[in-house]
């Protein structure tokens, strides 16, 4: 600790002479590691070990003086025309450069606030900058450590203190000038804060040496959003600039939609609110089509011509501010000529216009009032039925879903999914076929429940469920082939010790989620009768499809997933077979390798890992050490060989 006094201003040594900008370069080159060290520990650790190395760097880089002034001449004007004197043993340039950058650290640490400008320092550095990589000083021992930790808790004079006299060996009076030319109110009391001189070799440590350096990647994730963000924002302002100037430029009345850039026939024609085609309300019942296309348009603003037109302009062209989103394997692109209208209302707290291309599906939303905010979905919906047509979400508000069901739904009731015994509880839309809002499937991301749609009508009553797209998911049970609506006990049961997996194909484009039960296996040691199911994800893309195997052991409360794979087409009509395995413990304690396939293999057998043996038929049940990692495979009816689901 120093015993220090405030300095005597009629006998304190004086100022450094401002050198020329050839000597002040001459020393900042020749002490610059030890200049970014000062500047390092000066700095507040608040600002993070990262940006602390950058500014540090950029305050010593900055220190050199403006313009080109004589030694001498500017001696004689600092002190009245006496010879200028060297400031102790000390190089007059290096002096003036350390009083440059310790100011400069100084102002750093000054909050911002917005009755003043801020100061250069107290912004983040221009230069130097390392895209990509978060830079560091080496990690030093736990003395360092307890040091930065210390230098933490005091401000930015009594840090700058402790560097002049740990780093620089200055004397106390030294110690004092310095603080009160780098304009600190009080040097005193900053030098009081200094600390035990004990501790004076550890600043020289690789912990607090912003030249030696460990390198680390950003967020990678982050980066890669951001990137993608401002190159697109980069082009569309490009072509907006570009666009504006031309004449009829401008935003009009198409509200968030951007700029037009194209002049042709069929695509007016798509963005006329007047050419969108309006089904007959009852030609659902006499086409040969029963999909979106036989949906009449209903809503109570089907007749606003202005909402209708903003819908399409947003459309051809998403202005920056409309968040688009798409599900998988679905364009994103403007219709190719006039769409469908099929609903336009107020839902909730928005009003939302649903269109429908023959390809897609579109959803535009804006707020009650404004057009700020509003958002444009896609979903692929080609090769859509009567079984995969039967209702759209129209809005998503605090975990609750609205649907607007199909014109030829005649039932709507609630279900939930893990209560197959519960009864359903009946749900009375509006005359337009809109739902009143309903839980959606595990709210706040728990499983305590998943509720599923049963719409009735055209003589069958269909299972649908929310997986976070526009259109939802339905439901079925059987063998791929012969798939059929979910309206058994026993299959209610299967469904709901499996839909808590679902959540594996949330936001994958799905069109339907088929469960097979394609084994049962009496368990050994008589624990009872497992089941195999296959529960098959097909998209609307079809080149997606997701599989999972999952194992029910007898009283578990949910299925164990054996094995998934995606892109496959087993479990599928075109290979309509699947093979799985699971290590299983016995009531006992005994672990076994338990597999199944379906009906067409004729053998199983099982290798490696300590285990082997093997089992004619479907099913295969063999001892096994915990933990073992084995081969699966198996022979069908045909004598070729297959593998297990992956």
């Amino acid at each position: 600790m120093l015993n220090v006094t405030a300095p005597d201003t009629a006998t304190r040594p004086v100022s450094p002479v401002p050198p020329d900008v050839e000597q002040a370069e001459a020393a900042i080159v020749e002490h610059y590691p030890r200049l970014v060290r000062l500047a390092y520990l000066v700095l507040p650790p608040a600002l993070g070990r990262n940006r602390r190395v950058l500014t540090a760097h950029s305050l010593v880089q900055r220190a050199l003086p403006r313009g080109r002034r004589d030694s001498a001449a500017a001696a004689a004007a600092v002190r009245g025309g006496v010879p200028g004197q060297r400031v102790g043993a000390e190089d007059s340039g290096y002096a003036y450069v350390r009083l440059r950058v310790l100011r400069a650290a100084l102002e750093a640490g000054i909050p911002l606030t917005f009755r003043a400008l801020p100061r250069r320092a107290q912004l983040p550095p221009v230069l130097p900058q390392v895209w990509g990589l978060r830079l560091f000083p080496r990690s030093g021992g736990a003395e360092e450590l307890a040091l930065d930790q210390w230098l933490a808790t005091l401000d930015g004079p009594g840090r700058a203190a402790c560097v002049l006299r740990a780093l620089e060996r200055l004397s106390e009076p030294e110690v004092l000038r310095v603080l009160d030319e780098a304009g600190v109110p009080d040097p005193a009391a900053a030098a009081r804060e200094s600390g035990d001189p004990a501790n004076d070799a550890l600043f020289a440590s690789p912990e607090f040496d912003p030249c030696v350096l460990q390198a680390r990647p950003t967020d990678l994730l982050r980066r890669r959003r951001l990137g993608r963000a401002a190159l697109a924002a980069g082009a569309a302002l490009a072509v907006c600039g570009a666009l504006l100037a031309l004449p009829g430029g401008g935003w009009g009345s198409d509200g968030a939609a951007a700029p037009p850039y194209a002049r042709n026939a069929a695509a007016e024609q798509a963005l006329d609110p007047a050419k969108l085609v309006r089904a007959a309300p009852t030609l659902w019942r006499t086409s040969s089509r029963t999909d979106f296309s036989t949906w009449p348009a209903r809503g109570d603003r089907i007749g606003d011509t202005e909402l209708l037109r903003r819908a399409l302009a947003v459309w051809a062209r998403p202005g920056a501010s409309v968040v688009t989103s798409a599900t998988a394997g679905t364009p994103a692109g403007p219709p190719m000529g006039p769409a469908q209208l099929l609903f336009a209302g107020a839902v909730d707290q928005a009003v939302v216009v649903l269109m429908y291309d023959g390809l897609r599906v579109v959803r535009y939303a804006e707020p009650r009032t404004g057009t700020a905010g509003a958002a444009l979905d896609f979903a692929r919906t080609d090769g859509a039925s009567a079984e995969t047509a039967t209702a759209l979400v129209l809005s998503r508000v605090d975990g609750n879903v609205r649907y607007l069901t199909a014109p030829w739904v005649t039932g709507t009731a609630l279900r939930d999914l893990l209560r197959p015994a519960a009864p359903v509880v009946a749900l009375k839309p509006t005359p337009d076929g809109v739902t009143p809002p309903v839980a959606g499937p595990a709210p706040a991301g728990n499983c305590t429940s998943w509720n599923a749609l049963a719409l009735t009508g055209d003589s069958a009553t269909r299972l649908i469920t929310d997986l976070g797209e526009l259109t939802p998911a339905r439901l079925t049970s059987g063998a791929p082939g012969a798939e059929r609506d979910v309206t058994e006990a026993a299959e209610l049961a299967d469904w709901s010790r499996i839909a808590c997996l679902l959540p594996a194909v949330r936001s994958h484009g799905v069109r339907t989620v088929n469960a097979w039960t394609y084994a049962k296996q009496p368990l050994p040691e008589g624990d009872g009768t497992a089941a195999w199911l296959c529960t098959r994800a097909e998209t609307w893309q079809g080149a997606a499809d997701r599989v999972q195997a999952q194992f029910l052991a007898p009283g578990a409360p949910m299925a164990a997933q054996a094995a998934r794979s995606e892109g496959t087409a087993a479990c599928g009509p075109r290979e309509p077979r699947v093979l799985a395995g699971v290590l299983w413990k016995s009531r006992a304690g005994q672990w076994y390798v338990l597999a199944a396939g379906s009906a067409q293999f004729t053998s199983l057998s099982v290798s490696g890992g300590g285990v082997s043996g093997a089992a004619a038929g479907n099913r295969l049940a063999v001892k096994a050490p915990a933990g073992a990692q084995v081969d699966l495979s198996g022979k069908l009816t045909d004598g070729t060989q297959a593998g297990v689901l992956r």
